[in-house]
């Protein structure tokens, strides 16, 4: 089936783009959503009457994601479960939970707006996106810990490995380098 995207979506097109999808995909998603109009001779003059104002209301949409994300610059949460001793999760952490976490810390965030693509199953830091807009998507760090004080304790570490290795060899101001 064709359709006219109405707006980007990822991995098939830019708005005004007329693309071949599943038939399923289209009538299940896209029309519905709004995100795509039937590819006919009518449809078409439609949008192109309508392209300036859908143009600039991405825009402004846009814009309102890029401030958004510029305030979610390095954002990181904690999200406590219970493990077993190897640091695996009974159950795990689905991008509901990443949304919920990230509401806690004060931004609007929806659960469809965290990009996951496996469950996180285990004990650890995980960097996860975050799609504000088609075309705006952040990174957040997510500390998936047993307790709040275990969290600090691999945040501190992380930081660590972060660290060029230059700048952890390197003596300490008057000190001697050992030889």
């Amino acid at each position: 089936m064709d359709v006219i995207l109405l707006e980007r979506i990822e991995n098939l097109g830019m708005m005004g783009d007329v693309v071949k999808v599943k038939p399923g995909y289209a009538r299940n998603f896209l029309l519905p959503q709004k995100k795509a109009l039937r590819a006919t001779k009518e449809n078409q003059a439609k949008f192109e009457a309508q392209r300036a104002h859908l143009e600039a209301a991405n825009l402004k949409r846009r814009e309102e994601a890029e401030a958004v994300a510029k305030k979610m610059e390095n954002i990181s949460v904690i999200i406590l479960r219970q493990a077993a001793e190897g640091g695996m999760l009974y159950g795990s952490v689905s991008g509901r939970d990443v949304a919920e976490a990230i509401k806690e810390a004060g931004y609007g965030v929806e659960r469809r707006q965290v990009l996951l693509d496996n469950p996180i199953k285990a004990v650890g830091t995980y960097q996860v996106r975050v799609a504000l807009h088609p075309e705006v998507s952040i990174t957040a760090k997510v500390n998936v810990a047993r307790s709040q004080e275990e969290a600090e304790r691999s945040l501190a570490a992380a930081e660590v490995f972060e660290k060029p290795p230059e700048e952890l060899a390197a003596p300490a101001e008057g000190e001697q380098p050992q030889a």
